[in-house]
């Protein structure tokens, strides 16, 4: 799978796409794959804000349990809630369908520390 360009990651494999003062956030191709076939994923409520760097909840595979970080802070907006009862469609479609959370951006000056496509393929090649 080609890494969209539009996005930036982190080096704990999240993604994040922005949209105006929205982003979108989920985990990257190369995480789904070493995760294996996904489970269970616990995700927060509308509403709860966190700090860049933050764990937001959770996501079970059949070979471990990881925890899902916030690539920059932000408040929920909206969160992937067809996850809950099909979770394989982040392995399925890990930039698309298996988005996770919608939120809030607090600050557009985060994205300074966060990995374009292009840097994050370098990365997971290492």
């Amino acid at each position: 799978m080609t890494t969209p360009t539009d996005l930036l990651f982190t080096k704990e494999h999240e993604w994040l796409r922005i949209d105006g003062n929205v982003g979108t956030i989920g985990i990257s191709d190369h995480a789904q794959k070493e995760l294996g076939d996904i489970v269970y994923i616990e995700l927060p409520k509308p509403g709860t804000a966190y700090g860049s760097g933050d764990s937001f909840g959770s996501v079970e595979s059949v070979k471990a349990v990881s925890e899902l970080f916030m690539p920059v802070s932000g408040e929920v907006v909206e969160v992937n809630d067809e996850l809950g009862s099909a979770p394989e469609k982040i392995n399925e479609d890990p930039y698309g369908a298996g988005w996770m959370i919608r939120i809030r951006l607090a600050s557009s000056t985060e994205t300074a520390d966060l990995m374009s496509a292009q840097e994050y393929d370098e990365f997971t090649q290492e």
